[in-house]
């Protein structure tokens, strides 16, 4: 593994590159990221890293510039990472593919879409709903597993609507504040996921409403999408109706036994079901290598 960095929008981003052993020039992938986690080093990356350049793949891995990145944002720096293995002798730019986590599972298709620099995709969680619909979903299953029920649902989608018509402009700063405020001493309010106090004007959420069917409509490359066999924050049918819907030619999905969002069994150990079946599948589209 060798230090690297990525100039995107007006920074560098720390990365590390890890290279098979041997000559190349070598196929390569890019990791993106969930929401949740923006360092190189979380652990589906690091397996990524662990697994990948023994079967003659490198991994590019790289830090998100911060929270809460708009989403053009993150494409624009998967992109600086793609020019930067291009520009790496080591790296064969004709067989360079993303792999994205839960919101990088949007990211990845839009750079996809965009361009033909792209050889493949492999996505965790790909949502085919808009932030705004997966989050009310998510909060609502996340609601009911801690035992609340239908009255509580409502509430919750009554108040996320709150939120959400506020960052469109439709609803006045002050009645959703006031809807917040009806109920944010109920002992469910924590999972509804709504900030306690509203910032003074919307653009907080800039793409809530982003539709990820409409990107999927022109992703054109060997795609395999991998699903929990329970997901508690997006909905899976929904989003492989999305990915049936888009017409993909080499489109393949998995779903995992034992896993929910991420691709994880009880404990935390990543599935020995995703390993192999991703091995596999690059494998098959792209020769192992080694």
């Amino acid at each position: 593994m060798s230090s690297a960095s990525i100039a995107t929008g007006g920074r560098v981003l720390a990365a590390d590159l890890t290279l098979p052993s041997g000559g190349g020039p070598h196929p390569a992938i890019v990791p993106l990221h969930p929401a949740s986690e923006r360092s190189r080093d979380q652990p589906l990356f690091r397996h990524l890293a662990e697994v990948l350049p023994p079967r003659g793949i490198a991994v590019l891995r790289y830090d998100r510039r911060g929270d809460n990145v708009p989403f053009d944002d993150q494409v624009a720096d998967a992109n600086a990472a793609v020019d930067a293995l291009r520009a790496n002798p080591a790296i064969d730019p004709s067989r360079i593919g993303l792999w994205g986590f839960s919101q990088g599972a949007w990211i990845a298709p839009m750079v996809a879409a965009a361009s033909d620099r792209i050889a493949f995709l492999v996505l965790l969680a790909s949502t085919g709903v808009s932030p705004a619909e997966q989050m009310r979903y998510g909060t609502v299953k996340h609601a009911r597993q801690a035992g609340y029920g239908d009255d509580v649902a409502r509430r919750i989608v009554d108040v996320r609507g709150a939120l959400e018509e506020f960052q469109r402009g439709r609803l006045p700063r002050e009645e959703a504040q006031r809807a917040i405020d009806a109920v944010a001493n109920e002992a469910w309010f924590e999972h509804a996921y709504v900030r306690r106090e509203l910032p003074d004007a919307p653009g907080f959420w800039p793409d809530m409403d982003f539709d990820p069917a409409a990107v999927f409509a022109r992703v054109r490359v060997p795609t395999l999408l991998f699903y929990g066999e329970d997901d508690e924050w997006q909905p899976i049918d929904a989003s492989i109706a999305a990915w049936r819907k888009a017409g993909v030619d080499d489109l393949t999905i998995v779903r995992l036994p034992g896993t929910g969002h991420a691709p994880t069994l009880e404990g935390g150990n990543i599935s020995p079901e995703y390993e192999r079946t991703l091995l596999a599948w690059l494998d098959d589209r792209f020769g192992r290598t080694r």
